[in-house]
């Protein structure tokens, strides 16, 4: 995916290693700490050794807009309180499944930022894309079952994306 305002364009790069990281709890522009509850902006940024995570305060992302490859955002969370989940990876994966078949805009929108959710937690391994009917089609391995599903990459906005990822912690109540 790729931000339209930042010019950036997607590329045929190699994510099968692709890991990203737990938050360092800081802003990577100014190196504030973000106090427990606070809202920021996390990131995957390309760099020399390939993509890495990037943390960014809402207030520094608003004034500097940094460019990067796809974001998300979410809120710190309280190291003393672990996380309920609502549903669990099997539910995830199995909403992920009956979303398959949609043609949607919307529904094709979330099933593309559930895919982001499942890769993250390592259920769904990026092996490629392609360019389909004028669609960009990324390929993955579902982890533990060798069998390969197919999404589409909608290039969305960046407040798409937040509406998105607000959308998705509700439903599962949790932070995305």
């Amino acid at each position: 995916m790729y931000n339209e305002g930042n010019g950036l364009r997607p590329k045929h790069i190699n994510m099968a290693d692709w890991e990203i990281r737990k938050t360092l709890g800081q802003c990577a522009g100014t190196d504030e700490e973000f106090a427990v509850g606070q809202e920021y902006f996390a990131a995957l940024v390309e760099s020399e050794e390939g993509f890495e995570r990037q943390d960014f305060s809402a207030q520094y992302w608003l004034e500097s807009k940094p460019e990067v490859y796809c974001f998300w955002k979410t809120k710190m969370a309280d190291p003393a309180n672990k996380k309920k989940l609502f549903i669990d990876d099997e539910m995830l994966m199995s909403f992920f499944e009956r979303l398959g078949e949609e043609t949607d805009k919307e529904k094709v929108n979330f099933r593309f930022v559930l895919t982001l959710v499942l890769m993250r937690k390592r259920k769904l391994k990026y092996l490629s894309d392609a360019i389909r009917g004028g669609q960009e089609i990324w390929h993955l391995r579902v982890a533990g079952e060798g069998r390969e599903v197919t999404v589409v990459n909608p290039h969305l906005s960046e407040d798409q994306i937040e509406e998105l990822s607000e959308h998705m912690g509700q439903i599962m109540q949790v932070e995305i």
